[in-house]
């Protein structure tokens, strides 16, 4: 459809263009790429339906080469980034980024395929998300799917993800702590790389950078139309409350938190990083930040020297006893 003379509404920068009529256009993230055997890194995925009621998909990735049909390996349950409106598993960038870090730890994964805003604004994606670790529990004792029943190692799950997909991550694993479902889900670690979180009033750098800042508050907006705006809980989980308490709820032994230095939300993930050390959580916690980076470089340029760190980072984060 030609949209070069309709007029703009609201203009979601970089993602997301609204025009006046209701409609809307993506701007990014719309690419797709379909599962199958990867020849650079020797992964297979293969794309399902997981709860067939709400629609819920995963993109499943396992490596080839796995000869014993009882070899168990991590898994690793990962929900993408784009801003909770964009992108999706079968985004080229994502389903590559995924092929590595498979290859490079491997390990089993399921990436989500959960609902995006506007068509479905939040908290659908957290739900989206639920839904699917509440099907990754029901493997554990009865397996319908055969690559996780003959491959998973149902003692060594993790959560990961990117950005948005890390938000969710956090959001996960509270829930897990608050209300798991059954059979329990035991997950050993989260994984969140370049993690979404904002708050109404700047820190950090976000003071020096109004521009930036400006473009990431109309993201949260669209996407979360909340009376609490940019310091709603899930965008910002130090908002109210008493959050070392809340931080004491995960439900995980260990966290990895990953940064970037030239990230707008840098400030955001080290103050998430720091609050989680100081918080009553008897887990491990750990960080990274990749100097002279910014947002999810490794998605965008994943064959540079930094983004193999980073993912080498990511596995031995999965595999270390």
């Amino acid at each position: 459809m030609d949209r070069s003379n309709r007029e703009v509404s609201v203009d979601v920068f970089p993602y997301i263009r609204v025009y006046k009529d209701g409609t809307f256009e993506r701007l990014a993230g719309t690419q797709v790429v379909p599962a199958g055997l990867d020849p650079q890194t020797g992964v297979l995925s293969k794309d399902i339906v997981i709860i067939p009621e709400s629609k819920v998909s995963a993109r499943l990735y396992r490596p080839n080469n796995i000869t014993e049909v009882d070899q168990k390996l991590p898994l690793v349950v990962y929900f993408h980034g784009g801003a909770f409106c964009i992108s999706s598993v079968s985004d080229p960038v994502y389903h590559n980024s995924i092929n590595m870090i498979v290859a490079e730890a491997n390990i089993m994964a399921v990436s989500v395929d959960y609902r995006r805003a506007p068509e479905h604004p939040l908290p659908a994606a957290y739900e989206d998300a639920w839904l699917a670790l509440r099907w990754v529990a029901s493997q554990v004792q009865d397996p319908q799917e055969a690559w996780l029943k003959d491959h998973v190692d149902f003692e060594r799950v993790f959560l990961a993800g990117d950005s948005a997909g890390a938000n969710i991550s956090h959001h996960m694993a509270l829930r897990l702590k608050e209300s798991n479902p059954t059979p329990k889900l035991k997950i050993v670690g989260i994984a969140m790389i370049n993690p979404y979180f904002w708050g109404q009033y700047p820190i950090g750098s976000e003071a020096e950078d109004p521009v930036r800042k400006a473009m990431v508050d109309k993201w949260w907006m669209y996407v979360c139309p909340s009376e609490k705006g940019n310091d709603d809980p899930l965008i910002n989980p130090f908002a109210e409350g008493d959050w070392s308490t809340t931080l004491a709820g995960l439900g995980c032994e260990k966290v990895l938190v990953i940064l970037s230095e030239k990230d707008i939300l840098r400030d955001r993930g080290r103050l998430y990083y720091d609050n989680l050390v100081k918080s009553i959580w008897k887990g491990k916690a750990e960080i990274m930040e990749t100097e002279a980076e910014d947002h999810v470089f490794h998605i965008f340029n994943p064959n540079c020297e930094k983004a193999k760190a980073l993912i080498k980072r990511l596995a031995s984060f999965i595999n270390q006893s």
